[in-house]
């Protein structure tokens, strides 16, 4: 047996009794169709059985005692919104018939023109065309509710380019609700602007559309309602009815001025130094080059001045790299300041920094910006709450004398700005042919120090210290040479400037101090009793591994401490002078004795003396030559020594080449010589020899130098 279909309960509203009976016959004559009815006889009645039970559609009489007509669907639809209403009148008439379907009705029928199968047919096509709109507002409600949630902003139009649509982003980007947009013309509401165009004449998108998919004009701009305009990107396409016909557009849109803005970021941060937001290598590199092309056309030169500053990593390492970081700061806002607005600043890293003068009428004007910017860079910085000096140096290539591409000029620059470090510092220097050879030879010595510690290339030589009264050989000073394979002997003065300026002076000095102090107890096992010298760099002094890296060697070597003296000069100890306090003190205490190297030349307060645990002085050679020549020099060395001796401090004599220089000496009470009237740097077992010498001879090195 089939299975019985579920009956379907219709609620019959009728006032009159006869057609109620006839209208249940009718339903009941179908045996396919189960129709369980309810009949009620008024509106109130009605609704109270809507509210309390189930049921499938209604068939409602217009002419109730309690309400009639229209008023009656609207009543019903009121107590019943989503069940599917067919509507029985005694007139035929159209408008009525119209009015009740806009009203909510399913079908209009007319009373004694119904027949039991017209009536069953009525009431299904009423419940399917009730599923059917259930389905689509569904439908529509999920395409609305998507819609809105979208990020994106969507406008839709009907075939004449009237808007037919917006959602929530394109009504906030617009700055036109739906309700008041709707059926304005699309160009009244979507209102775009072509950025690329140089006419920025308004696009006219139903002309662009031409019912085919495209995307907007690149740099498209959306005009609000308010006048604000917001960069967008994305495209249009048509609607299509079921024939494939066009019947409207759809354009979806998004705001792309974050992503905008982000890219800029991006493209400025890639082209842009990022502590001082001046150009970086490469725009300046594409800006020289465009300066180049523009010269040329116009018969102009063009400048390159590079600028690296003088005494930046003392401030630096002392103040630390957040002050180092705001007189960067600083001195790029100044330079900024000096130059034209055609001309371009670009820090090249570090303390280094690069100007370009484009469209010189000629080179003297690049001499002009290079004094100008020397005196702004040498003026005070106030950082917090220091007030900082420094100065520049600066090198300069002119197109198209020095070079022909950004890259030459560049290079040529930098290498006349070491000339003009080399001349003093705080100048400027034009660059000149011949420095090429002195770079490349700088080059070649840079690669060679490089390659020398790995390779054993440096040597220890070794110059005597006598003490003035008996003679004897009481201390040796360690001096670093350099034996190169294919050069020979290197000068420590050709080749220390250029370890200091490519990092490599640490490692060179402790190397230097590691070898001076094995050798040093190696001559103490073989019983003499002396001192080895050792010269300390500033790099080496302010590094923070100082102290722990000298223990550690002495450690290594066995050395007694006391038997070691580090050499410095005046301008190493008056930096960081409570951290040179607090090294000094700490090598006292451990026994390491600390002279002071080239007496007199610095340009510091003689304060430290009292100040610093110090227990040598060393007179420099300067003063010691022109002893017998030059009253003043007699009278500094005199000064010095009489100074030296109220402090209780040690006095050795640089430079000693003479006897007249030494008996002046040792007239005035001088406890120590050194120079080459005894003897010049020599190797170690050289040097032994000496120790030999001075232990046998009845007045040591001095009865050997006479000799």
């Amino acid at each position: 047996m089939g299975r019985k279909k579920p009956s379907r309960t219709v609620l019959l509203i009728e006032d009159n009794p006869g057609d109620a009976r006839l209208f249940q016959e009718m339903l009941r004559e179908q045996p396919d169709d189960l129709m369980r009815v309810v009949h009620v006889s008024s509106m109130g009645e009605a609704q109270i059985h809507l509210a309390a039970n189930c049921t499938d559609m209604i068939l409602l009489d217009l002419g109730l005692p309690d309400v009639q007509g229209l008023e009656a669907i609207r009543r019903a639809h009121a107590a019943a919104p989503r069940i599917p209403l067919v509507v029985l009148t005694g007139s035929d008439d159209e408008t009525l018939a119209s009015k009740a379907l806009q009203s909510g009705a399913q079908d209009y029928l007319i009373k004694g023109e119904i027949e039991s199968r017209g009536l069953l047919r009525s009431l299904r096509y009423a419940i399917e065309r009730k599923n059917m709109e259930e389905a689509l507002f569904a439908e529509r409600e999920r395409a609305q509710v998507t819609l809105n949630s979208i990020g994106d902003a969507v406008v839709c139009t009907d075939i004449s380019g009237d808007i037919t649509y917006l959602n929530l982003v394109a009504e906030t980007m617009t700055g036109w609700s739906l309700e008041e947009a709707a059926g304005r013309p699309m160009t009244e509401v979507f209102r775009t602007l072509n950025t690329a165009d140089e006419s920025g004449e308004t696009t006219s998108t139903l002309a662009i559309l031409q019912f085919r998919a495209v995307h907007l004009p690149p740099r498209c701009t959306l005009i609000r309602r308010d006048g604000l305009e917001i960069p967008i990107e994305d495209c249009i396409a048509p609607i299509h009815n079921r024939e494939g016909h066009a019947i409207g557009a759809v354009i979806v849109f998004r705001d792309v001025s974050v992503a905008q803005a982000m890219a800029q970021q991006i493209t400025h941060s890639a082209e842009h130094d990022f502590l001082t937001g001046l150009p970086n290598r490469m725009l300046l590199n594409d800006r020289i080059s465009h300066a180049i092309t523009t010269a040329e056309r116009n018969s102009k030169q063009v400048a390159v001045l590079f600028l690296d500053l003088d005494g930046f990593k003392y401030i630096n390492d002392s103040l630390g790299h957040p002050i180092g970081d705001k007189l960067l700061q600083s001195i790029a806002h100044r330079l900024v300041e000096c130059v034209r607005g055609d001309d371009t600043v670009s820090r090249q890293g570090g303390d280094e920094f690069v100007v370009l003068l484009p469209e010189l009428a000629q080179a003297e004007d690049a001499a002009i910006m290079a004094c100008r910017i020397l005196r702004s860079v040498a003026a005070a910085h106030c950082i917090d709450p220091h007030e900082l000096h420094v100065t520049t140096s600066i090198g300069i290539s002119v197109f198209p004398d020095d070079g022909l591409s950004a890259e030459s000029l560049i290079r040529n620059a930098d290498t006349a700005m070491y000339q003009a470090k080399e001349n003093g510092r705080q100048g400027y220097q034009f660059f000149k042919p011949a420095m090429n050879t002195r770079a490349v030879e700088r080059q070649s010595v840079e690669e060679g120090l490089r390659r020398a510690l790995e390779r054993n290339e440096f040597l220890l030589y070794y110059q005597p210290k006598i003490d003035i009264k008996s003679g004897l050989i009481t201390g040796a000073e360690a001096l670093i040479r350099w034996v190169h394979p294919s050069r020979g002997m290197i000068h420590p003065a050709k080749f220390i400037p250029i370890a200091e300026d490519c990092g490599l002076i640490l490692p060179i000095s402790n190397w230097v101090l590691r070898n001076a102090c094995q050798q040093a107890q190696a001559w103490t096992g073989d019983g003499h009793r002396l001192t080895m010298a050792v010269n300390v760099s500033a790099v080496q002094f302010r590094d923070d591994e100082f102290l722990k890296g000298l223990l550690s060697v002495l450690d290594e070597s066995r050395l007694d401490p006391r038997a070691l003296e580090l050499e410095l000069t005046e301008s190493v100890l008056m930096k960081r002078v409570e951290y040179t306090a607090g090294i000094l003190k700490t090598l006292r205490r451990s026994g390491i004795q600390v002279a002071v190297d080239d007496f007199g030349t610095g340009y510091s307060s003689l304060s430290y003396l009292r100040k610093f645990p110090i227990d040598t002085l060393k007179i420099d050679q300067s003063f010691v030559r022109q002893i017998a020549s030059s009253a003043d020099d007699a009278a500094i060395v005199t000064a010095i020594i009489s100074m030296a001796q109220r402090l209780k401090l040690n006095v050795v004599a640089e430079g000693v080449e003479t006897l007249q220089e030494l008996e002046f000496l040792e007239a005035h009470e001088c406890d120590q010589a050194q120079g080459y009237y005894f003897s010049h740097p020599v190797p170690a077992q050289d040097f032994e020899k000496l120790l030999v010498t001075s232990m046998s001879e009845p007045d040591g090195m001095r009865a050997a130098a006479w000799a």
